[in-house]
């Protein structure tokens, strides 16, 4: 059955993408990124809604953790899930991501015309200055970013080490940081389109204010992801 759903899921989702490639043409014309993120938080709706079609739903718990003004949200990062949910979890965001994914056919081309923040890995102290300008500019047009300090997508049960680059947005942005936590990866596996029945849970936790010692953020931001996502995949495993 896991086979079976995996494939109807990834049979619906390229036909959805191809729909969405339909709508290129005239949103290169318009040169209007608020209008291209709208248009992809109806794309990512509807690939949320495919996975409920296939047994998966979504819910989110802490909504009243989340600040009114511009925020830095600080995910987990588990599967595919968290980068597409992101444009209906947190509208307008900017997303801290790899210059690869620019390449996606499709998903790509809306990714960069949002625009995001897209850092060379390789690219050394200027990846980091352009990572820190367009920050910057995201949060004075009240746009808030996410970034998945991990690095790369991990087991559910791992506690990989937070890249130090968390800490200089933190440092550079000023405002609060949210860290969220979920349990995506017990049911959309890691680099793969293996879709397992279930609910994942997407938590936002209470924000970090501003101004903290690099320690003390850094100790505080990988206790309250690494915790609460520990305490939502036990949970999802009892409810299994």
């Amino acid at each position: 059955m896991t086979r079976l759903r995996s494939t109807v899921f990834l049979i619906l989702l390229v036909l959805w993408t191809l729909l969405l490639a339909a709508t290129i043409p005239y949103y290169a014309l318009r040169r209007d990124p608020p209008a291209t993120r709208r248009f992809s938080r109806v794309w990512a709706g509807g690939v949320l809604a495919l996975l409920r079609l296939v047994g998966v739903s979504c819910r989110t718990i802490g909504e009243g953790n989340r600040p009114d003004g511009p925020a830095l949200y600080v995910a987990n990062h588990q599967s595919t899930f968290e980068t597409i949910a992101a444009a209906r979890l947190v509208p307008d965001v900017a997303i801290v991501l790899k210059e690869e994914l620019y390449r996606i056919p499709v998903f790509g081309w809306f990714l960069k015309r949002s625009p995001m923040i897209a850092i060379d890995r390789a690219g050394g102290g200027a990846a980091m200055k352009k990572m820190f300008r367009e920050g910057r500019e995201a949060v004075a047009q009240g746009r808030s970013l996410l970034i998945f300090p991990e690095g790369t997508r991990q087991p559910v049960d791992a506690r990989a080490p937070m890249q130090r680059g968390v800490l200089l947005l933190y440092k550079a942005l000023g405002v609060p940081v949210v860290p969220v936590a979920h349990n995506a990866g017990l049911f959309w596996l890691a680099r793969s389109f293996a879709i397992r029945p279930g609910t994942i849970t997407v938590s936002f936790l209470p924000p970090i204010p501003p101004g903290l010692p690099d320690n003390e953020f850094m100790e505080r931001i990988g206790a309250a992801i690494y915790d609460e996502r520990d305490r939502l995949v036990a949970l999802a495993e009892k409810e299994t």
